[in-house]
């Protein structure tokens, strides 16, 4: 049974201290992680301003999943643990339906061309009609979904927690083809989602490595070791993709835990810089920069072109940041307390807090024509501009 407890390691950073907490905690011993950083007081220069707050649904509670809300320019989506799926108008926050599964929702939302996809605890998938306002298919895969569904022409492309994509018909269910990878026996609870790039499926897997499949037929395209495992307990050698890989100008940027920050020629899956460097939280990117949460909470600006360091935050020590979020010329991260971290692009210094509430943010927030929304673990969405 020891495997089967182990593949179920909990992403639970939210208890205060990145990596070392949770696994002091799932193993037993002594808790020597750092406690979170109390926060410095500042005098802001950015004026953050509330558009709107809803509750959205009855949260997370214990489980601690990353049910990041999805959103086009006019409507926002969320999934709630407990079933309902939810659909929101982004100017003011009214709900505008609501769809109870009655099942345990565990990955999602995904949205495309009128439907909501999410994934369940038992490895269902089901797909919403947003017309309808009710489930139109739903279809069984292997194991649990935690990674959020995505459809790109017609298929929707559903991650398992044991190694496994699985390609759908977004119309009907039916499956089209399934990838599958070795799950190692220690890896994090949890699991990056696919991203599609032109014709290409790209995802990373547990095993550190990153690979690019036709997404028409789920063949692969190239493979690439992003980090590999070293040290001598299992532990020592998780080397997870835990997050989504981000794509931009024909460039794969990726992160891992206990490994390396790297970007990868789209095409040929070449490596074209690397650092170490270990994050479970993930990336964003802009025009200039990679910006990266680490596994001890520190914010990171890496040049996009070469991976050197610009700036590092190291203020929020131990506050179990989200992925950075970029909006203008703002970087933006949640934390286990709720709040919402501003700060510049230039140089990490802050410039503005805001409080979403008094429960966690793990989902990173989402930003749509520069209005930020963070969707708490408590269910509490809100909408979030700057002036």
């Amino acid at each position: 049974m020891m495997p089967r407890l182990l593949l179920m390691l909990c992403l639970f950073p939210i208890s205060g201290c990145g990596f070392n907490t949770y696994v002091t905690n799932y193993f037993g011993g002594e808790d020597n992680a750092d406690p979170p950083t109390p926060l410095e007081e500042f005098d802001a220069t950015l004026q953050v301003v509330t558009l709107w707050t809803k509750q959205a649904g009855k949260g997370e509670g214990e489980r601690y999943l990353r049910l990041t809300p999805a959103a086009t320019p006019e409507r926002i989506y969320t999934a709630d643990p407990r079933g309902e799926v939810s659909a929101f108008d982004t100017s003011n926050g009214q709900l505008l339906w609501q769809v109870d599964t009655d099942e345990q929702i565990s990955g999602g939302p995904g949205i495309s061309e009128g439907l909501v996809l999410v994934g369940t605890s038992e490895g269902q998938v089901l797909a919403v009609a947003e017309e309808e306002k009710k489930v139109q298919w739903e279809t069984h895969v292997s194991s649990e979904v935690l990674a959020p569904p995505l459809i790109a022409d017609n298929v929707a492309l559903i991650r398992t927690v044991d190694g496994k994509i699985f390609a759908l018909n977004a119309r009907s269910g039916e499956q089209l083809w399934v990838y599958e990878r070795t799950v190692p026996a220690l890896t994090l609870r949890g699991t990056g989602g696919p991203v599609v790039a032109g014709d290409m499926v790209i995802c990373g897997f547990a095993s550190g490595r990153l690979v690019a499949l036709e997404l028409s037929a789920g063949k692969p395209i190239w493979e690439t070791p992003v980090a590999i495992p070293s040290g001598r307990s299992e532990l020592e050698r998780m080397v997870d993709i835990d997050t989504t890989p981000y794509v931009v100008d024909g460039t794969v940027y990726v992160a891992t835990i206990h490994g390396r920050i790297a970007a990868i020629d789209q095409a040929s899956g070449r490596m074209i810089w690397n650092r170490d460097m270990s994050s479970y939280a993930g990336v964003d990117v802009d025009e200039r920069n990679v910006y990266v949460t680490d596994d001890q909470s520190h914010i990171w600006a890496l040049d996009r072109s070469t991976g050197t360091s610009r700036w590092k935050q190291e203020k929020l020590h131990a506050r179990a940041a989200t992925a950075p979020a970029s909006i203008g010329d703002f970087i933006v991260v949640g934390d286990l307390e709720g709040y919402l971290h501003w700060m510049h692009k230039d140089d990490g210094r802050f410039v503005a807090r805001v409080r979403a509430a008094d429960d966690g943010i793990i989902a990173p927030p989402i930003v749509i024509n520069n209005v930020l929304y963070a969707y708490t673990t408590g269910g509490m969405l809100g909408a979030y501009t700057y002036q």
